[in-house]
């Protein structure tokens, strides 16, 4: 992480952006949060869909009844001024909302703050040459059970189990099902399938979160004049792919090589999947200039 923190209105340095013991975020796992990146630009550097990112940081603070303190401007200059202040241009953004100390977690104030790092809680050049993936045993939890559209600190535990399972097992990346037996999504990213030329992702009503980067694939693969849609999904569609791959923020776009020791694709990356990680970076980087209301500059 880098020397400067946004936190609860004013930049502070690292060492002093401190949290008390007693907030309820930390007991409970009340809170919301965003990864948002910024990219090196022509035009210098850039928060890619930054105004998209905090309106799902809304929306999924909505979700559980709660107003954020800061307007959306607000916190999208909180975004750019740690960028600059930490003078990055490459950089991975964390906006994140929390429920902090107080007599109660009915009447405690939320707590706003904005990180930054270099690279990114989920990077690694290690994983843009393909992940062995498994099929979780624990389920994606349903939505009368919690809200798998809110992005929230403490659903996260859900995901957690299941990456911890895939990890202790000798794999890379967790894929998650659903209670009905239905694909979800990776533990922290999006799930892309490709069958006989045909791009597939996981519906949102299956319980998949509503990604930025799944959207911007999507949009990216439908200019390509690649079919593509929000479909349902089980387990052999997965083994039974041509490629596969899961999109986020942090990671990008990770191709899957196998799953549960099946290999996808021959176990090599796929064409359609390199063609859209080159688009995608292409797009990012400002090196393709179409959607530029989408690359916010940090100025």
């Amino acid at each position: 992480m880098t020397g400067t923190v946004w936190l609860d209105g004013s930049l502070v340095d690292w060492d002093d952006a401190r949290v008390h013991v007693s907030a309820h975020g930390l007991h409970y796992g009340i809170g919301f949060f965003e990864g948002v990146r910024c990219h090196g630009t022509p035009q210098g550097p850039a928060i890619f869909r930054l105004t998209d990112h905090l309106r799902r940081l809304a929306r999924s603070a909505a979700t559980y009844l709660v107003k954020l303190p800061y307007s959306g401007e607000d916190l999208a200059e909180a975004c750019r001024a740690v960028v600059r202040a930490n003078e990055l241009t490459e950089a991975y953004l964390r906006p994140i909302v929390f429920l902090g100390a107080g007599e109660s977690p009915l009447t405690a104030p939320y707590q706003v703050a904005v990180l930054a790092s270099a690279d990114g809680p989920l990077a690694g050049g290690a994983k843009q040459d393909g992940v062995q993936a498994k099929v979780a045993s624990f389920q994606r939890m349903p939505s009368q059970v919690l809200p798998p559209a809110a992005k929230a600190t403490g659903q996260y535990l859900n995901s957690y189990l299941a990456q911890m399972e895939a990890l202790t097992s000798g794999f890379d990346e967790a894929i998650m099902l659903n209670t009905e037996g239905q694909v979800t999504d990776g533990w922290a990213h999006n799930l892309f399938v490709v069958r006989d030329g045909e791009l597939r992702t996981p519906h949102l009503a299956s319980g998949a979160l509503e990604g930025v980067v799944r959207d911007t694939v999507l949009t990216l693969a439908r200019e390509a004049g690649v079919p593509a849609r929000a479909d349902v999904l089980v387990r052999t569609d997965l083994y039974h792919a041509d490629e596969c791959f899961l999109t986020g923020t942090a990671a990008g776009i990770v191709p899957v090589l196998g799953v549960d020791r099946r290999p996808v694709g021959g176990g090599k990356v796929g064409p359609l999947t390199q063609q859209l990680a080159t688009a995608y970076a292409d797009l990012t980087s400002g090196r393709n200039t179409a959607h530029a209301a989408w690359r916010e500059l940090v100025g």
